[in-house]
């Protein structure tokens, strides 16, 4: 444990002073400010929606090594339970401002560099179609083949380079596939609580337990949309699994379409902490497929919806997250991750920064915001542990305002995992570090509570630079109108 603590502190010293050389020498670009693009006034009766979906899978899975993630290192995969997808939503409000796209795949997470790569095979589509923007996101499936490069034969990287290829062109011809199936309807917001299949393993026990659907019904007749959100880990199979799956949305979207004829699109919301679904069944498989069709009941349950006015507003904001956690930027810099750190100098903060982004959306009466990793949700609807509760015996007061609170809507819906993965976004006032393997050895606090998110965050001031963003976000969004 000393050797472990002698290595800790050696790593992160000298990981500052080359961050520290390195901005002198190549300090990063200061980032654009981002613009609230909305037309003043609503110029059409309706929306135009289209949708697609293809498998991503590599064509040899059952002859070369692919490696499961999100549990355990050097898991190869033994088979596939169903198929990794990646499924695209296009939506315009036909103001003429360009429509807007949704992408969710399949997989654990994809790093910042990756979406880049992905949108790159995408530049002609968006000067032919004037597209405005395109999200990629993940539904942190702990079933899919490694993206991020961490669960491979440690410490070779478990990524494949050609299957990131294959995914990346899923994604372009999701993308491609979702305009050209395009039709004009109406799009209505509605939500219902699941039934008691989550769980929440830190305190404090705060999620949110509404299934929120979009649904667009073409004017046609013919088979609607529903865009779906919902606050779990994707992750019903477990550690001991070794299959491909898409886990619990496959068996979600599969009930949907054979008892309605819809075609759904899934995204995570606020999952960081740990919330994922309860077992509900002794096997695994059988668990799966339970959760999959409990969501499908709460889908079919939903009574509340409101028509939404066709109106997108969208902005989005690109911003340089410190990057503390000295083992995962070992990991950028020997490769394992396909992390691209860069080095900043400010009167705050001198080291690495990861460079990453938020989108914000309105979409009628819908507030969406779009966070790129696994955010704690009392961070979103608050509910912070007191002083007497917390590891660090320090009150709520030092943790920023809630998001809904900054956006004035407590109605916000947070997607996670959206155009990167930076990893947990952990509370403030609860950030624990082993006091002698920091970043290396989740520990435990004085309770006993073990903090593993701690291990997998950027490092403590993540909660306050995305509060930061989001109310110069906000702000923007206010004075435009």
């Amino acid at each position: 444990m000393k050797a472990m603590g002698i290595l800790s502190n050696v790593l992160t010293k000298r990981l500052a002073k080359g961050g520290a050389k390195m901005a002198k020498k190549s300090p990063a670009p200061k980032l654009a400010d981002g613009i609230f693009d909305k037309a003043g006034e609503v110029k059409s009766d309706f929306y135009t929606a289209g949708f697609a979906k293809t498998d991503v899978m590599p064509p040899d899975i059952d002859k070369k090594k692919y490696y499961i993630a999100g549990y355990r290192p050097w898991n190869p995969a033994q088979g596939v339970l169903d198929p990794m997808t990646a499924s695209a939503f296009w939506l315009d409000d036909n103001s003429g401002k360009g429509g807007v796209v949704f992408v969710s795949v399949d997989n654990v997470g994809m790093l910042s560099k990756d979406v880049l790569s992905a949108k790159a095979l995408l530049a002609d589509f968006v000067k032919k179609t004037g597209c405005r923007s395109i999200n990629i996101l993940s539904t942190h499936n702990h079933a899919g083949i490694d993206t991020m490069g961490m669960w491979g034969n440690l410490p070779l990287s478990g990524r494949n380079e050609k299957f990131m290829q294959i995914m990346f062109n899923g994604i372009k011809k999701v993308v491609e596939q979702a305009y050209e199936d395009r039709r004009e309807g109406s799009l209505y917001l509605g939500s219902h609580a699941a039934p008691d299949i989550l769980r929440d393993s830190r305190p404090p026990i705060v999620f949110s337990d509404l299934l929120t659907r979009l649904r667009f019904a073409p004017n046609d007749g013919t088979r609607e949309i529903y865009f779906l959100n919902f606050a779990s880990h994707s992750e019903s199979l477990l550690g001991k699994n070794s299959l491909v799956s898409a886990d619990f949305p496959h068996y979600l979207r599969k009930e949907i379409r054979e008892k309605t004829g819809a075609e759904t699109i899934y995204f995570v919301g606020a999952i960081g902490g740990l919330i994922r679904m309860k077992e509900l069944d002794e096997d695994n498989i059988k668990s799966t497929e339970i959760a999959g069709s409990k969501l499908a009941e709460a889908t079919f349950a939903i009574e509340n919806e409101v028509k939404l006015t066709p109106q997108i507003g969208v902005i989005k904001q690109e911003f340089y997250a410190e990057a503390k956690n000295f083992a995962l930027l070992l990991a950028a810099k020997f490769g394992l991750i396909n992390a691209q750190r860069k080095a900043i100098s400010t009167k705050k903060y001198t080291g690495y920064v990861l460079q990453t982004e938020m989108t914000y959306f309105e979409i009628g009466s819908l507030k969406m915001l779009l966070i790129p990793g696994e955010i704690f949700p009392e961070l979103v609807y608050g509910g912070y542990l007191s002083a007497e509760e917390s590891a660090e015996g320090k009150g709520p007061e030092v943790n920023p305002a809630p998001l809904t609170e900054i956006a004035g809507d407590k109605n916000m819906l947070v997607f996670g995992l959206a155009n990167d993965e930076i990893g947990y976004i952990v509370t403030p006032n609860d950030f624990f570090l082993h006091p002698v393997s920091s970043y290396l050895d989740g520990g435990k606090d004085a309770s006993g509570r073990r903090h593993y998110e701690e291990t997998n965050s950027l490092g403590p001031n993540t909660a306050y630079k995305i509060a930061e963003v989001f109310t110069g976000m906000m702000k923007k969004v206010k004075d435009s109108k």
